[in-house]
């Protein structure tokens, strides 16, 4: 697998903190359901939360497009879901109560959104828990990846999501804010979804989601809409992306940009060798000078290399993967997957 979650260490040791806390305040019931629960709120006050089952301080701190791993909780009875600042002294200092009952033996998928601050956002729909049974932690076929979709990014309207890369067309239909779309069985793949506006005619954005070069066989995992449209009616907040919450939990997996529409490089055929690569990648078929090139990594980052007409020096990059941009008037005209070994 090539890519890392990127997780510090005393991170990683909350959520294995958090993962005993759950299980050890469960241990008296004799049932329990299986629950995930994802942070996407991006207001700036809910940067970090604490989250409280019924009285008890259960997630302390949690922070924005991180994701806990799938634990058990008590079901058949009902529990409060509270969400307080991260400061809080208390279950009495929560802005969300949520009262759930679980079915036993259930899987759930449980995401935060919304606004917490009363002004600076625009809108401001107040933070929520969207709850989605029928949770996977598997696929239901090994050779597939089972992909969930919720729509949580509270200044973007009602989108279609279409597959372009393999040709498969429209998968998700007129999605709004708070939904979610059930699970799409994807055989494992590379592809590009292009996210439209709901008449499928207008563009919003487009993203790779690699699927089979991520090593997702098997897998079940939730994908996104997170951030804003537009952070400048929004408090400079976080801009909009897809993310992807895998059942393991940790950091969110951002799905790197890909090129919107059609492509803007006609009748030249670009292609990179060596790939996987080593130490310098070359570039064929790209002769004029009216292209920029830039190699950004899984998380949309601009990494230093050195770029000399039609060679890249990739011998400082660490291995993973990465997307060779070709730019044109400052906007993507083609992006290239390699992999760095």
């Amino acid at each position: 697998m090539y890519f890392s979650l990127n997780i510090k260490k005393n991170t990683m040791k909350k959520l294995l903190l958090i993962c005993f806390a759950l299980l050890a305040s469960t241990v008296v019931f004799s049932q329990t359901a299986r629950v995930q629960v994802i942070h996407n709120s991006a207001d700036a006050l809910a940067a970090e939360v604490d989250v409280y089952i019924d009285a008890d301080l259960t997630l302390d701190d949690f922070a924005f497009r991180t994701a806990t791993p799938f634990v058990d909780l008590p079901a058949g009875t009902e529990i409060e879901l509270s969400v307080a600042p991260s400061n809080s002294t208390g279950v009495g200092d929560a802005v969300l109560t949520v009262p759930v009952t679980l079915t036993e033996n259930e899987t759930y998928i449980v995401v935060a959104d919304g606004i917490v601050s009363p002004t600076g956002y625009n809108p401001s729909p107040p933070i929520t828990l969207q709850v989605y049974p029928m949770g996977r932690e598997t696929a239901t076929d090994g050779a597939n990846t089972d992909v969930l979709v919720h729509h949580g990014s509270t200044d973007a309207p009602t989108v279609d999501v279409f597959e372009t890369g393999a040709g498969a067309g429209l998968i998700v239909d007129n999605i709004s804010y708070s939904e979610y779309q059930g699970y799409l069985e994807l055989p494992t793949a590379d592809y590009v979804l292009e996210v439209r506006d709901e008449t499928g005619t207008t563009g919003v954005a487009a993203y790779e989601a690699p699927l089979s070069t991520l090593g997702l066989d098997g897998a079940a995992i939730t994908v996104l809409a997170s951030g804003f449209l537009d952070p400048s009616q929004n408090s400079d907040g976080p801009a909009f992306g897809l993310w992807a919450a895998l059942a393991s939990g940790g950091a969110l997996v951002e799905l790197p940009g890909a090129p919107l529409g059609i492509n803007d490089i006609e009748d030249v055929a670009i292609s990179i060798y060596p790939n996987p690569v080593s130490d310098q990648l070359t570039i064929s078929g790209l002769e004029s000078n009216e292209y920029t090139l830039e190699v950004i990594d899984m998380q949309g980052r601009v990494m230093s290399t050195e770029i000399s007409e039609n060679t890249i020096n990739t011998a400082n990059l660490t291995s993973g993967i990465y997307f060779l941009n070709i730019r044109k008037g400052g906007k993507i005209a083609e992006s290239i997957r390699f992999i760095k070994k």
